[in-house]
């Protein structure tokens, strides 16, 4: 398959982690996707490579924000906890072998992250992240959820921020 599509929201309150992620092959459309988000940046959405400085994770992790970043707490919490948390994320899925370890130098991951404005624990911003950075890619690796199971749960499926 040249894509997988995982998602994931873990956590709580203005730490909230909800997590978007495309993995494909770096020669097709997430690869592309990839490249792009790297090339065309724009004011307050600064896009990232996720690891730790002078060590990027495999498979190449681009960190594109899902909000617009409006200081510097916001963007140190992106470029902090939130960058480790999806490098940490990412590298524990290959040494699991949800992403196979011989295809790290193929394959590439957007990675959709939400920081809040307000969020001020950057532990739980790392917890949350982590989690569901991990829950995403492992989802997206198993086609998880089925059509059966969306057909199933549409309608008692809960949504933290609509209570409809």
């Amino acid at each position: 398959m040249s894509m997988y599509v995982g998602e994931s929201l873990v956590g709580e309150g203005n730490e909230v982690a909800h997590i978007d992620l495309l993995i494909g092959d770096k020669s097709g459309p997430v690869g592309s996707a990839f490249a792009n988000a790297l090339a065309d940046q724009k004011m307050g959405h600064s896009n990232l490579l996720a690891g730790t400085p002078n060590l990027a994770v495999k498979p190449s992790t681009v960190m594109i924000t899902k909000v617009t970043i409006k200081g510097a707490k916001q963007a140190v919490q992106m470029f902090g906890p939130a960058q480790k948390a999806v490098a940490n994320a990412v590298a524990d899925c290959v040494k699991s072998g949800a992403i196979p370890k011989d295809q790290a130098d193929n394959l590439c991951i957007v990675c959709g992250v939400f920081i809040h404005w307000d969020a001020s624990d950057d532990k739980k911003i790392y917890e949350y992240n982590y989690e569901a950075t991990k829950q995403a890619i492992e989802r997206a690796m198993k086609n998880e959820p089925s059509i059966d199971d969306v057909l199933a749960q549409r309608d008692t499926a809960d949504h933290p921020f609509y209570a409809g």
